[in-house]
């Protein structure tokens, strides 16, 4: 009997152990990227060089190739935006200019197609406009879902296709800057390839995939973007609940390539009341739930190994529809939800939303004279108002319709 309890133990630890090691290694890459010492990763500081000095390490240490055009390194200088709607200027000179860091290696299979996999690293700094963090004391945002998970799920993938090598396709595994500021990495790697982009199959992004919930609830974007994405998505899903959707264009990297005419999926795991603020730290992530996420786009490249080049068709593009605001709420959207209205995962301080009595978890159904069915109603409803401007907004919480003044 003894000598049986001893096997079932030690058949309990070699199975465990794969899973731990895994674990391990996506908090080791996260714990580092994450840390006070890169002081949020903002794009052109000591800390974005010093997080592409680690992912270049890495890319090195799985015998990657070299894919940038220093090395594993592709510069890019530019000129912040003043005006939000004219495009970023690249290679400018003189003072003003910033300069990122792409990190980009390659597994070379001597084939035809390639498959791109990509994540962004830099954050916020010490935060500025886009943080959402209210106290007037600096405070490093370190960006541990946004977005260290997502460049440890790619080192993860890498060592993954490195051992057990598709040898259907090439990979490039792109490591972007400058997304924070506009998807400027992407955007630049699209405008200046260190590959042949005709030949590229797909392109798969991740962006916050760190924190995945109790509800197992994986939003995957882009899924009209090739005919053989919703078969192979459902195929392969034993553990989430997926939340689809169809167009390429969003506010992350992958949009870069989908503008490109390349076939895309972005994963994500959702908001949550950390988003853009300091306590965006690396204790806070779900690492079995990242294992989870990596298995997942993993099986997916896998199933995709022998359907060649992928057809690329174009998707509704509700960017370009996408009314334009005066005001705003403050509230952060819950962009995993998939039922009726606009749920609320976030309040902001000293914001219209907070001052009217919302509350996270509140599901707007109406604003104004608009009804709220779903993100872009709430957007349109949201485009008539202007400062100064007073509306009654009508919102579920729990089971109960209540009714508030808000004025923006």
């Amino acid at each position: 009997m003894k000598n049986i309890l001893l096997l079932l133990n030690l058949c309990l630890i070699i199975c465990c152990k794969p899973h731990k090691t895994v674990q391990n290694n996506l908090k080791k890459d996260v714990s580092y990227l994450a840390s006070d010492e890169l002081e949020g990763r903002q794009t052109g500081t000591k800390g974005e060089k010093a997080a592409a000095t680690y992912i270049k390490n890495r890319f090195k240490e799985l015998e990657l190739l070299p894919k940038g055009t220093n090395g594993f390194i592709q510069p890019f200088t530019f000129k912040p935006k003043t005006n939000p709607h004219e495009e970023v200027k690249f290679d400018v000179n003189g003072d003003g200019t910033i300069t990122g860091n792409n990190v980009i290696a390659y597994l070379d299979n001597n084939v035809e197609n390639t498959i791109i996999i990509g994540a962004h690293y830099d954050h916020l700094g010490y935060g500025g406009d886009d943080s959402l963090h209210r106290d007037s004391m600096k405070a490093i945002h370190n960006g541990a879902d946004d977005n260290a998970s997502g460049i440890a799920i790619l080192l993860h993938l890498a060592d993954r296709l490195k051992q057990k090598n598709l040898n259907n396709n090439n990979y490039l595994f792109m490591a972007f800057s400058g997304e924070e500021m506009g998807l400027l990495g992407s955007n630049y790697f699209v405008k200046n390839p260190t590959i042949d982009t005709k030949k590229v199959s797909y392109m798969i992004n991740m962006d916050m995939v760190g924190r995945l919930k109790q509800d197992s609830a994986l939003a995957v974007y882009g899924t009209g973007t090739s005919p053989i994405f919703n078969q192979t998505l459902k195929s392969n899903n034993k553990n989430f609940k997926l939340i689809e959707q169809e167009s390429g264009v969003g506010p992350s990297d992958h949009t870069s390539f989908y503008l490109a005419d390349i076939p895309v999926l972005h994963f994500f795991t959702g908001q949550h009341e950390d988003y853009h603020k300091p306590g965006d730290d690396a204790e806070k992530l779900n690492y079995k739930g990242m294992e989870t996420i990596s298995n997942y786009i993993f099986n997916i490249i896998s199933d995709l190994n022998d359907d060649g080049k992928l057809v690329f068709t174009k998707t509704k593009n509700e960017g370009k529809n996408t009314p334009r605001f005066k005001v705003g709420m403050g509230v952060i959207p819950d962009y995993m939800y998939d039922g009726r209205g606009m749920r609320i995962d976030g309040i902001s301080e000293e914001k219209p939303a907070q001052k009217a009595g919302l509350q996270k978890g509140d599901i707007v159904l109406k604003l104004g004279d608009s009804l709220v069915v779903d993100m872009m109603s709430y957007m349109r409803a949201l485009s008539v108002f202007k400062k100064g401007d007073k509306s009654i907004v009508v919102v579920k919480r729990n089971q109960e319709k209540i009714e508030k003044e808000i004025q923006f």
